[in-house]
């Protein structure tokens, strides 16, 4: 299994601090999440009861939300693990560092994988038969134009080829999707989640677009109520909700920026990023990780492997977690022996 942000419990027990008192910054998920009113929340109770209902207004919620037509899963996990199954053996190309789940499970489904840094996927889009990117990119935000992106679909749909694009952080950036385009191009394939810009991620929703016959394939492989009712209703609330995404979009942009300019005060200037989370590559990373995790903040660690420098990505603090991380930062560079500003990346 591979590890993943948020394991609040395990640090917890490693380090002796009960998990109420952690810091997490671990997982990119909004601090300040949507919260559903009353009647939503009634609703999704009631939804405990009935079996989950595909005419209940989730799917129209979608596709006003998004501009196309697309198909409900359990988190966009549920389509990373099954798509390599919809294949036959194929050379799959993924963008690395990524979200490590997209070449485990394509490694675990018997196809031929070949890692790429941003440089090489266009040479990719020309040889293989699957490349797998994502906009804003999870760790670091590199980001793809939609121009570049199209184009090298169409290297790959000219062989029966597809191209994957992980959207699950580009909620905070209006109109920046191409879900829109991949109902009308056979091989394009975009995920989009609601657990981060949202911080949903308990709800656990999904959404993939693409051609109709690739969602009917991946529905039939999915089996009938892939998504709980209760979290259907939430989904569909949630995507209607227009000015609290607006808000939360202008919030984000300034908390992004207000993150980074704190992390670079640290000593740890960030090489890159999005409105949830900033990355910063760092030799000192796991010392940086082990020194903060003693004081119950946790941040989520790169070690460093094939193509992945070692570095940290940090989430965004609630409104109550500002001054506790701007605390907690200064006493790591004091405890490492820093006499100025960048020893804590030295």
């Amino acid at each position: 299994m591979l590890e993943h942000g948020g394991r609040v419990r395990a640090a917890a027990a490693r380090y002796g601090q009960a998990p109420a008192h952690w810091l997490d910054l671990s997982t990119g998920l909004n601090p300040q999440p949507w919260t559903p009113p009353p009647a939503v929340a009634h609703a999704a109770l009631a939804a405990l009861h009935t079996l989950p209902d595909d005419d209940d207004g989730l799917g129209a919620a979608a596709r006003e939300a998004y501009g196309a037509e697309l198909l409900p899963v359990a988190g966009s996990q549920a389509a990373i693990q099954q798509l390599p199954r919809l294949r036959p053996r194929s050379r799959v190309a993924v963008l690395t560092p990524m979200y490590g789940e997209h070449a485990h499970c394509w490694h675990e489904a018997g196809h031929a994988l070949r890692a790429v840094d941003a440089a090489q996927c266009a040479d990719a889009a020309r040889h293989c038969e699957v490349l797998v990117v994502a906009r804003p990119n999870n760790p670091d935000g590199t980001r793809f134009d939609a121009a570049t992106l199209l184009g090298w679909h169409a290297a790959l749909a000219a062989r029966g080829g597809w191209l994957i694009v992980d959207e699950a952080f580009i909620d905070a950036e209006a109109g920046a999707s191409l879900a829109a385009e991949a109902g009308r191009r056979d091989g394009l394939i975009v995920l989009r989640s609601l657990g981060k810009f949202f911080g949903l991620a308990g709800a656990r929703v999904g959404f993939v677009a693409a051609s109709a016959a690739l969602r009917a394939r991946l529905a039939d492989a999915l089996g009938p109520w892939p998504l709980a009712g209760p979290s259907r209703v939430i989904a569909a609330a949630a995507l209607r909700d227009r000015a609290w995404q607006a808000a939360a979009r202008r919030r984000l942009a300034a908390d992004a920026a207000r993150l980074a300019t704190l992390l670079h005060a640290h000593g740890l200037a960030p090489a890159g990023g999005c409105a949830l989370f900033q990355w910063c590559p760092t030799p000192a990373a796991p010392a940086v990780h082990e020194a903060l995790a003693r004081r119950a903040v946790l941040t989520r660690l790169y070690a460093g492997a094939v193509r992945t420098p070692a570095g940290l990505r940090f989430g965004l603090p609630p409104p109550d977690g500002w001054a506790r991380l701007d605390a907690t930062l200064h006493a790591v560079l004091r405890e490492r022996g820093a006499a100025g500003r960048g020893a804590v990346a030295a």
